[in-house]
């Protein structure tokens, strides 16, 4: 296994972070990398807007529900879908952009922000930093559209938290990997899958057993907590005051 591997799959969320800055040259070629990372088309439809500000950084935790690691951790990076960049782009070479329009306009931002989250997380722990993911933000689309300024045909996607740890948290365990591995086609029927993730709730109960945490569900009950209802209710009509009509 090579330094890049073990990095990668010893991965996890940080939630608990020092005072200490992050360096601004460490930041910087934290973003290039981000910016260096595949995008669909080379359209380049994701942009970042970083937060240092302490007191915009407690508003978004409050904005993303009371999570006090944003507020805590020195940098916040929020991951824009940004349709109005390459709107530009377009009226440059004399054309009308309709992708807004579509569905394909919110997977396919969706799908560059993932892979740049991923890389952003990745080059932070390169560096000794931790991270963690904030979906949150989608809590309050239109409030968080306000803070960051965002123009018209932008969205806010997803966000990272980045900082240097205080403390060190347990690697959670992953589902079977058979459960996500799937040769030439997808090959597990429900009752080998129900199988594999009563398996999986088992273990990840006696993993929050072993590191003390009281209150840890297993994973079945835990995405029924979210997935049982519309969680971010507000997300669709956000979209469509910025654009991302899904006419065509």
């Amino acid at each position: 296994m090579n330094d890049t591997i073990e990095l990668l799959q010893s991965h996890f969320s940080q939630r608990s972070f020092s005072d200490q800055p992050v360096d601004e040259a460490i930041l910087t070629e934290i973003v290039k990398s981000a910016q260096a990372a595949p995008t669909s088309i080379n359209g380049q439809q994701i942009s970042l807007v970083v937060v240092r500000d302490p007191a915009r950084r407690a508003r978004i935790a409050e904005l993303a529900g009371g999570q006090a690691w944003i507020a805590k951790a020195p940098v916040f990076i929020c991951l824009v879908a940004d349709l109005s960049k390459t709107q530009l782009g377009m009226e440059l070479a004399g054309e009308e952009q309709v992708v807004q329009d579509t569905a394909e306009a919110v997977l396919v931002t969706s799908v560059d922000a993932g892979i740049t989250l991923a890389t952003l997380s990745t080059a932070a722990r390169s560096f000794g930093l931790g991270s963690v993911s904030i979906g949150g933000i989608r809590r309050s689309p239109a409030e968080m559209i306000e803070l960051l300024e965002l123009p018209h045909l932008t969205f806010p996607l997803v966000g990272l938290s980045v900082g240097h740890p205080e403390g060190v948290t347990p690697v959670k365990p992953r589902l079977p990997l058979e459960t996500y591995w799937h040769n030439e086609r997808y090959s597990l029927n429900g009752d080998e899958m129900r199988a594999a993730i009563k398996r999986y709730n088992e273990t990840l109960l006696e993993h929050w057993r072993t590191t003390g945490r009281t209150d840890g569900d297993s994973w079945s009950v835990s995405i029924s907590g979210y997935y049982r209802r519309n969680y971010f209710p507000k997300v669709k009509d956000a979209l469509a005051r910025q654009g991302f009509t899904f006419t065509r």
